[in-house]
């Protein structure tokens, strides 16, 4: 889908005053006019103000005549529309089964997967996802210390 202006504005404000509300209970430092709730509020503020611009433009067009919501023409190609679930689906597999399945077994399977579906040939997407999935794994787990689940791995090697 496709919004006018005038619908992302109205979420970017509605965004905004739920942080606001979210950090009216944050405690104020002692002694001074500032404390944890100052950044989000601005950063809020920020929002509020693009989110009110954006809501003007959007106005505008509408009074033009175009339409609050529309599909747009690539979603029309089933082709498309398949291939964002695909990202879509990499994502939530990175959420809900990385602890169990491990770093380098999933980065292998959804990075093969991507690269053939976006016609990627078989030994460039063979090698480039072994390369990344292991080349990710040793930089966060040797260079910056940052464990990545092992899941399968603990359990094969």
């Amino acid at each position: 889908m496709r919004f006018n202006d005038l619908v992302s504005g109205a979420i970017l404000i509605a965004v905004a005053l739920i942080v606001i509300v979210l950090t009216l209970n944050f405690p104020a430092f002692p002694g001074q006019n500032y404390g944890p709730a100052v950044f989000p509020r601005l950063l809020a503020g920020l929002l509020m103000l693009c989110g009110l611009v954006m809501g003007i433009r959007g106005f505008a067009a509408w009074r033009a005549g175009e339409p609050l919501a529309e599909v747009p023409s690539w979603a029309r190609d089933p082709a498309n529309i398949v291939s964002a679930l695909l990202v879509l689906a990499a994502a939530l597999a990175y959420i809900f089964v990385l602890d169990a399945v491990g770093f380098v077994p999933l980065t292998l399977v959804v990075l093969l997967v991507l690269f053939l579906w976006f016609k990627v040939r078989v030994p460039v997407a063979v090698v480039t996802a072994l390369v990344a999935a292991f080349g990710i794994n040793w930089f966060f787990a040797s260079l910056m210390r940052v464990p990545l689940p092992r899941g399968l791995m603990d359990w094969i090697l």
